[in-house]
């Protein structure tokens, strides 16, 4: 029924590639539906952030995918989900922890960058350099809850 296609680490998770950015609103808010609907069964599931990092943006695809199956678009989520079926295909996921929120991080799933302290330079003896570990916003994934 769904097509197989999977995201990196998708092989058996919940993956959700979404934006925080608020400055298309409709995008903003399909992507919060979304994400409610996956906290409202409780279910465990990876949150990409294109927004907070370029890799997840070019590793796109499009919104939801379980078990290396390609769900769909914010639309088709929601319906699954109203139809109940969403909770089927995420059945035998691990489960969240109500109200739990990773010690290193908040949530926030990023963190600034250990080396460079999120600048995204490091000064060398005669010149500045890229840093290596982050990302084009200065951040790397959250070490415990990546």
């Amino acid at each position: 029924m769904f097509p197989r296609r999977c995201p990196p680490g998708g092989e058996n998770a919940a993956v959700i590639y979404t934006t925080t950015l608020r400055g298309i609103r409709k995008t903003y808010e399909d992507c919060s539906a979304v994400r409610a609907a996956l906290q409202g069964l409780g279910v465990w599931f990876k949150e990409r952030d294109v927004s907070m990092d370029m890799g997840f943006r070019q590793e796109l695809r499009e919104l939801l995918f379980v078990r290396a199956r390609y769900i769909g678009g914010p639309e088709e989520v929601l319906r699954i989900h109203e139809e109940g079926g969403l909770e089927k295909l995420l059945d035998g996921l691990p489960r969240a922890q109500p109200g739990h929120l990773c010690d290193g991080c908040c949530g926030d799933r990023f963190l600034p960058c250990f080396r460079c302290n999120g600048g995204r330079k490091l000064v060398a003896l005669t010149a500045a350099v890229r840093c290596p570990e982050c990302n084009e916003n200065g951040l790397v994934p959250c070490p415990l809850c990546r």
